[in-house]
């Protein structure tokens, strides 16, 4: 993407840093942030969609990060690593990730992500109470296979079988007292998220 001035840096980061918190900035509010008229944020505004760092026609808090430009910050900070999942928004809402891991060498980019661990559902796979594990967003698993999936907003990572007419999720603690979960296939409470490709102790 094409360089930015030191001073549209500035406009961007603040932009960027409001509509993460669901707030986005009116051309006024960013004017009197940075001491500037209204004008000038107008020409640096339109500089940044020119440049591709911004869509929306930037009206009154219509602005919004390009998906070209999201798609380079997420290759430039890494793999995003999702912490507790907030029920409503998806799964890498802004407010889900909890920092990035430049491990794209080893399980690739797009739009994998990694997540932390809750529970002692999955240890006798190896999966242990706060390890993270790398997923490959995915519709569908193998029969059988560790993948990860939305059950009436909560996300539970599971053995997943398919049966004729049932989805099954199970968890591999023998020892536990963790309950098998049979769900049915029209069900629309339940998603598939993604399938679990790697398991790491420690970051």
């Amino acid at each position: 993407m094409e360089t930015l001035t030191e001073k549209q840096q500035k406009v961007l980061r603040y932009i960027e840093a409001r509509l993460g918190e669901n707030n986005p900035p009116s051309q006024r509010e960013i004017a009197a942030h940075f001491g500037l008229a209204q004008n000038a944020i107008y020409q640096l505004i339109r500089y940044l969609r020119e440049k591709g760092y911004l869509a929306g026609n930037g009206g009154h808090r219509g602005l919004r990060l390009s998906e070209k430009y999201l798609r380079q910050a997420k290759q430039d900070k890494g793999i995003p690593i999702v912490g507790r999942v907030a029920a409503g928004p998806p799964i890498l809402a802004q407010e889900n990730i909890e920092g990035y891991a430049d491990l794209k060498e080893f399980y690739g980019g797009g739009d994998t992500f990694i997540l932390r661990a809750a529970g002692e559902s999955m240890v006798d796979d190896g999966i242990l109470d706060g390890d993270y594990v790398v997923v490959r967003p995915a519709s569908q698993v193998d029969n059988g296979q560790i993948g990860v999936a939305m059950v009436n907003d909560e996300v539970t990572m599971k053995k997943i079988y398919f049966r004729r007419d049932s989805i099954i999720l199970e968890p591999a603690n023998k020892s536990g007292a963790y309950k098998t979960i049979t769900i049915k296939k029209n069900n629309a409470n339940v998603r598939i998220i993604g399938k679990v490709t790697g398991c790491l102790r420690k970051l």
